[in-house]
């Protein structure tokens, strides 16, 4: 399935992988790639083949620049436009599911500026947020993330060079309406941990737990209001 996506300089189309569970579905998990893979990496096929075990349909796509054959991610405008264009489209599909939105690192970022410019989700994972470029905490990419007014999940490795000094996050994270960390002891920026050798797909399997944690804990509080 092929997804059209209005850029500035003409409209390109990015490929979208949608995938239902066996069951009834629950909601719809977007699911967007890091900046140097593509939606077919093993870690993101783990994570998303456990959430549709727990009976979550995910939709995994590329970005523009990744669809183009390019390593390096574009203008963040455009990932911008991409997350909106896959969540239209999903509503267009399931418009009474709730649709969560879900990256890794440069993914999750780039949704959660979407959310802070009016795109609207029942909630947001970030599996492994790039706080600030290794080694250079004092250029954080906070700025936008009070804005975001949907509940929100940092799943975050301690050993994660993005997110050190781990107060630095904490601290950014307090400052959201609501928002929450879990950490995972010593995962490095992919979750990998040192001395424990695992296959991609299954560290990312590991973490859907977490999400559907979240995702139950959200769905009560707003059953509950």
């Amino acid at each position: 399935m092929a997804v059209e996506v209005p850029l500035p300089a003409g409209s390109v189309t990015v490929s979208t992988a949608w995938e239902e569970p066996d069951g009834e579905s629950r909601g719809v998990v977007a699911i967007a790639h890091g900046a140097g893979a593509g939606m077919d990496h093993p870690f993101l096929l783990g994570f998303a083949g456990a959430l549709r075990a727990e009976g979550f349909t995910t939709v995994r796509f590329n970005f523009p620049y990744v669809e183009a054959g390019r390593r390096m991610p574009g203008p963040a405008a455009h990932a911008v436009l991409t997350w909106r264009a896959v969540v239209a489209m999903i509503r267009s599909e399931r418009p009474e599911a709730a649709i969560w939105a879900c990256g890794k690192s440069y993914g999750g970022r780039m949704a959660s500026m979407a959310v802070a410019d009016g795109l609207d989700v029942n909630g947001l994972v970030y599996l492994g947020y790039p706080l600030h470029p290794p080694g250079k905490p004092e250029k954080p990419r906070v700025e936008h993330l009070p804005a975001v007014r949907a509940p929100q999940l940092f799943v975050e490795g301690t050993n994660d060079p993005f997110v050190q000094p781990l107060a630095q996050l904490e601290e950014a994270v307090a400052s959201c309406p609501d928002a929450r960390i879990a950490w995972i002891d010593g995962g490095g920026h992919s979750f990998e941990v040192k001395g424990a050798k695992r296959p991609a797909d299954v560290i990312g399997a590991e973490l859907a737990p977490l999400v559907v944690a979240f995702i139950d804990e959200v769905e009560r509080r707003h059953a509950q209001r």
